[in-house]
């Protein structure tokens, strides 16, 4: 076995004496994005670093030594199949393990029985985009342990199959963030200074210097919208322009944003003072549509808006409007809800930048991702240390079966309340009562802040706790014997935010119906999944039948109507009202249903079908 790094050193370190990345940076004295750079090899440590985790290693007694004896001793060989081309880099990362054998995509190709082949007798598989890792596949592969996917989506991986199989599937996130961002800096660059209008007057034989005059980022306004690792790297490289930058994400805590010189501000603060607006969040429900009419008018006129994330959260025909009429200035779009971008309205604007979903396209990115899903994979095989894991592989298969409606819950119960909730995340506390507590609940509470947290980037069910722990959250747990209202299982999430304290309690009945039991305080029973209206409301006459009568106006269709009211004393003073509905409701009818005088909030929740 060759010498460990440093970065291997930290996992095993972590490993045994049980640290979160951020507890081994404040053993350190390093920010805990340094931990996490170490550990994916990116980065040489100071000198003084090394000597302080040497110090913390002989304290502890952690023997390096002997770890690398047990492993040469195991003789252990791992197989393991390159399904596509990958960098010579990347081919590296496992060449350098001694005993390992590597299959590369010209080698599966000229076996008789190709892919399948191959996988007889693999210990891990690597892919890109184009191979399809189905159920059938890895039939094929009785010994695989790891998928690992050289890039971010997964949707060529089947990875419920691979859960039910053990088999861990790895992805990349973030690994692209530099690239993203620098593309981002360059099309506010582009947009400020007009810079495709002189390209292309200038080869049309045009000196039209006088009509090119543009404007300098000194002295402006960036809004964020989204500070995961790629929005936190614009920030970095905005920082150099003099432009005062300011940031929005509810899942990153204040002192995040401040250590990266970030103002952390409202959404609707974000809109209305920012000159520059770049996206930088994962698309859902809420995200859908962010550019529209509503926030296009409510942002200053002049601004100019870039998109390096999703095509989706942009209301194209708002944006186009905008641009007619003056109110945007200009935008930057390097992606689209139907790729590739044959006809749009867009192609007659000279002051729309359009790309071609090109923000990771670049040799060091692509490079960078092979890099690091192999470290992952190695590690994985090496150490049994999961990084950037996007199914549920530590469950045998019985385990699953019986906890698999909860961690569905829980997912559901987290997204209820972030939908329902306001202001920034500080801490989650998850209860677990009655049969819950018994069990293994690691992936219940990653499915709760999966589902806290539905709108952060690259968060899933695996390194939900770690990405929360990055963004300044707290997570506390808690078991409990007691039972709620005859369940046999509760689980309780409350979530602490800058606006105040919010807390919901569900369980399963039928072993497959999930129920909301419960939400700040009042009690009520009503399925959590598809679409929901949250009414609150002070508790007087009249207000049940003119929720009715909107909701029939604008043609919804009630499923469901739960009710439930607080009681302060013998006087009742709020009530809480949980409509099911056949179709999502729309901003005109959350407009009515806030016109009602004792109407205190009404908010829409978007959860899937129950599928167990």
């Amino acid at each position: 076995m060759s010498e460990l790094t440093f970065g291997e050193k930290l996992v095993i370190a972590r490993k045994q004496l049980d640290l979160y990345q951020y507890q081994m940076a404040e053993r350190l004295g390093v920010h805990p994005n340094s931990i996490t750079n170490y550990e994916r090899g990116e980065g040489k440590p100071h000198a003084a670093v090394v000597r302080m985790f040497e110090l913390l290693c002989e304290q502890q007694g952690i023997n390096f030594d002997a770890y690398e004896t047990a492993e040469k001793s195991k003789g252990a060989k791992m197989k393991i199949v390159l399904a596509e081309k990958v960098s010579p880099a990347t081919l590296a990362v496992f060449a350098a393990e001694p005993g390992w054998e590597v299959l590369t995509h010209d080698q599966v190709a000229q076996l008789p029985d190709g892919l399948p082949a191959a996988l007889a007798d693999a210990d891990a598989l690597v892919v890109r985009s184009a191979v399809q890792v189905d159920d059938a596949l890895m039939e094929k592969a009785p010994k695989l342990r790891v998928v690992g996917r050289a890039g971010v989506g997964v949707d060529n991986i089947d990875a419920d199959a691979a859960t039910r199989r053990g088999i861990v599937v790895m992805n990349t996130p973030g690994a692209n963030a530099v690239a993203v961002a620098e593309l981002t800096i360059g099309l506010m660059l582009a947009l400020a200074r007009k810079l495709p209008v002189a390209n292309n007057t200038m080869h049309a034989g045009r000196w039209e210097k006088k009509s090119l005059q543009g404007a300098e980022l000194r002295g402006k306004t960036l809004g964020i919208l989204g500070l995961g690792r790629i929005g936190l790297e614009v920030a970095k490289r905005a920082k150099g322009f003099g432009i005062e930058i300011i940031g929005s994400d509810p899942f990153v805590s204040a002192a995040v944003a401040r250590e990266n010189g970030i103002k952390l501000v409202t959404v609707e603060e974000l809109i209305a003072g920012s000159d520059y607006l770049t996206l930088h969040v994962g698309l859902t429900p809420q995200t859908t549509g962010f550019i529209n009419a509503k926030t296009l008018a409510a942002m200053k006129k002049g601004a100019r808006i870039i998109n390096c994330a999703r095509g989706e959260l942009i209301d194209d025909a708002a944006l186009v409007a905008a641009l007619k009429s003056g109110h945007v200035a200009g935008a930057a779009l390097d992606v689209f809800a139907v790729e590739p971008l044959k006809d749009s309205p867009y192609f007659e604007f000279d002051n729309v930048i359009l790309t071609p979903h090109i923000a990771g396209s670049t040799g060091e990115a692509q490079e960078a991702v092979g890099i690091q899903i192999a470290r992952q994979v190695r590690e994985y095989l090496k150490l049994g240390v999961v990084q950037n894991a996007v199914n549920l592989p530590s469950l045998s298969h019985e385990e699953y079966v019986v906890l698999a409606p909860y961690i569905d819950l829980a997912g559901r119960l987290g997204s209820f309340l972030a939908q329902t909730g306001k202001g920034g995340i500080e801490a989650i506390h998850l209860t677990y009562g009655g049969g819950l507590a018994e069990a293994k609940t690691e992936l219940v509470r990653n499915a709760a802040i999966e589902g806290l947290l539905q709108g952060s980037e690259n968060v899933n069910r695996i390194n939900a706790a770690a990405v929360a722990q990055e963004r300044g959250i707290r997570v506390h747990e808690e078991k409990t014997e007691s039972h709620r209202g005859g369940a046999a299982s509760v689980l309780q999430i409350a979530l602490h935010t800058a606006a105040g304290t919010s807390h919901a309690t569900a369980t399963v009945i039928h072993e497959e119906q999930p129920r909301l039991l419960e939400f700040d305080g009042i009690d009520i029973e009503t399925p959590l999944e598809g679409n929901l209206l949250v009414c609150r409301n002070l508790d007087v006459p009249g207000v049940i039948g003119r929720i009715g009568s909107i909701l029939g106006e604008h043609g919804v269709n009630i499923a469901n109507f739960a009710l439930g009211r607080e009681r302060s004393g013998a006087k009742p003073v709020k009530a809480l009202a949980v409509v099911q509905v056949d179709a999502p409701v729309s901003a005109a009818v959350l407009d009515d249903l806030l016109k009602i005088e004792a109407m205190l909030d009404a908010r829409p929740v978007s959860l899937p079908e129950a599928k167990f």
